[in-house]
């Protein structure tokens, strides 16, 4: 179930599923220990009747505190005559998660209320050896294990709580205790464990009360003791209204002007910017997606930092005026590529290799499992940066490391005879070859690294790199381009040991304009992209479009001919870059707004946007929030914005010349 709900400071993410019911937990790194075992159950008893939150009886919205990571949750039952307004966020000075329960009594006599707050950590990503405890100290409950400590209190401390066995041996966990209203109040458990507690409110006719009720993440008793004695101090509702001003502050850049934009589009632009900041781990690395129910092929999930993903959010980021996290995540690409010159498949958040299925042989013989684009990408990144930044100490830092060796790698990399790359795997790290998108990288890459070797004297490489760029290019449009039908293939696919033309439509071919390999207005490009549009938009009323031609990844549908795949977020937009890039008058840039509007659209209240959607009915697919469509989104906002400002100053000037 994808995740409606996302908040974090970069050490500490949370994620609510469409029930709000906290689904993931990671700390002390975005996407690294997810320490939640099961859903964090939240329950309410009035007049003798249980419900926990996720009954059908309730109807909930589910958004955010405007230009905030505060959220903002209505819960309203009218079988039992309560209302809920909720309103979450992480700290952003410290790993505390913080939630204000305001409750609504909508019936017409005086009534008694329990709230339950159920927890149900696996620490360090699974429940063998975990203790809950109730500790009189602090009046709190604590969920401990090696060097995780994760403690739980509410205003005046818990009184009434229950910690017990979880889905171990019969014994389905504390909530169910909760469902007669009263806690045992056993005070410790070990194993596989869960807690619940109770806080029991009065409510007159019509009448509402707050309460607060906080987690602190930690690695020692200590340092999760000082934190509840924080919030103790400051108060949780102060934690909250601090926490919001943060983020409004940090979002509404003084000097960024909107004006040009429907407000609906500045509302998903900003919301944009504040879920791809929740997934930026404050070590450097950017996370692909955090909904662990993806649990996918084997048994894994979209928890890592690809390079490939990162360059595209960095970028747009850059785009945005949020330059300090690209600054962090080159520091990390610096510590984690490998001394040859490229990167690997993907890392953990603290820069570990994460698991991968590239394999290190093919028929029997050594090959690097790779995909050359993640190479590219980075130092293309790193051009762009400087590029806006003027920052030449971090890229004389980094020259060696992340521009000299790893453009040494995409020249010697290559097939002698044929000029193009040797084979990788491709975007979509389905299968191996050299393909279109991966090649307008290179080329992207190479002439970056041409750039930034003229900052530094370095004469002879800006020479090689320029030429062997164009060398790709000649290729490209040798041995890639299918000239029967005027357009691009996705690439040449490995099929024993030879390379065989793959002519299957392929949304990632809108890079051999993006990446500047041929002009937007060209026949190289027209075609390319008028056949992404005729095949691959989606006949339904959802509308959007597939990766590729019967694309099988979470397929829904078996109506090719209408239905080539599942609609990409991502890909959707790529065709906004186009009608940007192409863009002579400011009615041409109009349709690309249109495509912002459709992502829009999609969107739930909160506004997180998936990776994929449903042809049919719209709902989302695979992981949500996914990063890259958050930072494609801004991308395209800021392009848009860029060029319908470049286009208006080229009509006033027109318009002068005419006059005069």
């Amino acid at each position: 179930m994808p995740r409606d709900l996302v908040i974090g400071n970069g050490s500490l993410l949370i994620a609510f599923d469409a029930h709000y019911r906290l689904a993931d937990f990671y700390f002390p790194h975005v996407g690294m220990e997810n320490h939640a075992a099961a859903r964090f159950r939240f329950g309410v008893r009035v007049d003798g009747v249980h419900s926990w939150i996720e009954d059908t009886a309730w109807k909930k919205t589910l958004a955010y505190l405007r230009e905030t990571l505060v959220t903002d949750v209505t819960c309203q039952n009218e079988e039992l005559g309560i209302r809920l307004r909720c309103y979450d966020t992480v700290d952003s000075d410290a790993n505390v998660y913080v939630r204000k329960i305001v409750v609504h009594n909508l019936g017409d006599a005086k009534r008694e209320i329990k709230l339950f707050l159920h927890h149900d950590f696996g620490i360090y990503g699974h429940a063998v050896g975990d203790t809950a405890m109730y500790d009189p100290a602090t009046r709190s409950l604590i969920h401990y294990k090696a060097n995780r400590y994760f403690l739980i209190n509410t205003d005046g401390g818990i009184a009434e709580y229950a910690c017990g066995r979880s889905g171990l041996a019969g014994s389905e966990g504390t909530w169910r205790d909760a469902e007669d209203g009263t806690l045992s109040m056993t005070p410790i458990a070990q194993g596989a464990v869960d807690s619940t507690f109770a806080i029991p409110i009065t409510l007159e006719p019509s009448a509402s009360h707050t309460v607060t009720y906080w987690v602190c993440a930690g690695r020692k008793y200590g340092e999760v003791r000082d934190l509840d004695l924080r919030v103790e101090n400051e108060t949780a509702v102060k934690v909250l209204a601090r926490t919001a001003s943060y983020w409004y502050t940090w979002v509404n850049k003084p000097a960024d002007d909107l004006r040009d934009l429907p407000e609906e589009i500045v509302e998903l632009y900003r919301r944009s910017l504040l879920i791809i900041r929740t997934q930026c781990d404050n070590d450097g690395a950017i996370i692909a997606a955090n909904d662990s129910d993806i649990q996918w092929g084997h048994n894994d999930n979209y928890s890592y930092m690809w390079t490939r993903d990162c360059a595209f959010v960095c970028d747009a980021l850059d785009r945005a005026g949020f330059t300090e996290i690209t600054r962090k995540f080159l520091d990390f690409a610096a510590r984690v590529i490998k001394d040859e010159g490229y990167f690997l498949h993907k890392y953990n958040p603290d820069g570990s290799l994460a698991s991968l299925w590239h394999p290190w042989v093919r028929g029997g013989k050594p090959q690097l499992p790779i995909q050359e684009d993640e190479t590219a990408l980075v130092i293309w990144l790193l051009a762009r940066y400087y590029d806006r930044t003027r920052d030449l100490e971090l890229v004389r830092t980094h020259y060696q490391r992340l521009v000299r060796t790893p453009a040494d790698f995409l020249v010697s990399y290559r097939d002698e005879e044929t000029g193009l790359p040797l084979p990788s795997f491709d975007i979509w790290e389905e299968r191996q070859g050299v393909f279109t998108f991966t090649c307008a990288t290179i080329v992207a890459a190479l002439q970056a690294a041409a750039e930034l070797a003229n900052l530094f004297n370095d004469f002879e490489r800006r020479e090689k790199y320029q030429r062997a760029a164009g060398e790709i290019r000649e290729a490209m449009k040798k041995h890639l381009w299918v000239d029967d039908e005027n357009r691009f293939a996705r690439g040449l696919v490995l099929e024993g040991d030879a390379l065989q033309l793959d002519r299957t439509i392929d949304a990632s071919c809108f890079a051999v304009f993006y990446f500047d390999v041929f002009p937007p207005e060209s026949a190289w490009v027209e075609g390319t992209l008028a056949a992404i549009r005729a095949r691959l938009w989606v006949q339904t009323e959802i509308g959007g479009v597939a990766r590729y031609e019967s694309d099988r990844y979470h397929k829904i549908s078996d109506d090719t001919e209408r239905v080539p795949g599942n609609p990409w977020v991502i890909c959707t937009l790529w065709l906004a870059e186009h009608v940007i890039a192409r863009a002579r008058s400011v009615a041409d840039l109009q349709s690309a707004l249109d495509i912002v509007r459709w992502a829009r659209a999609k969107a739930p209240a909160s506004l997180v946007l998936p990776e994929q959607i449903n042809p049919y009915d719209g709902t989302p697919l695979s992981v949500a929030p996914l990063t890259w469509s958050h930072a494609q989104l801004v991308s395209v906002v800021r392009g848009y914005l860029d060029a319908l400002r470049q286009l208006r100053t080229a009509d006033s000037v027109d318009n002068r010349i005419a006059v005069t």
